[in-house]
């Protein structure tokens, strides 16, 4: 018998993968959860991508541009996410991040699904992912001739579905909303001035698998 399925009775553990892939230096970066994927996890796995390597590569870096789809964890229509993106972004690194969200059923032309995640899907194609080492090491060891490289880290944090934003907490949001496709496009900025000379723009994109 083959089984040509998943069985997540049968599984030690669940895998939620949130990658970032930086357009400018070809760079993969994906955390790995085992909660929920919930617009905090989104948020808080580009804060450690920024954290870790875009803060050293981008140091004069004033803002990020993300790419998202317009669902699941960073969808268009979540206020937890814009709520996220404030304070953990450009609250606490004095970043303006401006998002645009590709169109329902438009992801297979982010760059992060052909550059990251499909080269991941290749490398470790048909080897049984039974230890998170395993998950990690297949992560990791994925490179392109183009150069890619992929930094993966584990992320053994509960994250809680259903949280809410009230229209109170929503409204304090320095968010602008573009011109063109507001529901798909727009800014967030510091609530207050970093402390920091502020820097020049870097692009990044991230989205989930």
């Amino acid at each position: 018998m083959v089984r040509a399925h998943d069985f997540p009775s049968e599984a030690k553990g669940r895998s939620v993968p949130y990658g970032v892939y930086d357009l400018q230096r070809n760079q993969g970066y994906v955390r790995v959860g085992t909660s929920a994927d919930t617009p905090q996890f989104a948020v808080e796995s580009i804060r450690g991508w920024w954290e870790q390597e875009g803060m050293a590569a981008f140091p004069d870096a004033p803002g990020l541009l993300v790419l998202a789809d317009a669902g699941g964890s960073n969808s268009c229509r979540s206020r937890v996410w814009k709520q996220q993106l404030q304070e953990q972004l450009c609250d606490r690194f004095g970043l303006t991040v401006t998002v645009c969200h590709y169109p329902t059923g438009c992801s297979k032309w982010n760059p992060v699904e052909h550059r990251l995640f499909g080269p991941i899907s290749v490398n470790w194609a048909g080897h049984p992912l039974r230890r998170w080492e395993t998950m990690l090491a297949y992560l990791r060891g994925t490179t392109t001739t183009s150069g890619l490289r992929v930094t993966a880290e584990f992320h053994e944090v509960v994250y809680q579905k259903g949280q809410k934003v009230s229209d109170a907490d929503f409204a304090q949001l320095n968010l602008e909303l573009h011109a063109v496709c507001p529901q798909w496009n727009y800014t967030l900025r510091p609530r207050t001035l970093p402390a920091r000379d502020p820097p020049v723009q870097l692009r990044c994109q991230e989205v989930i698998s």
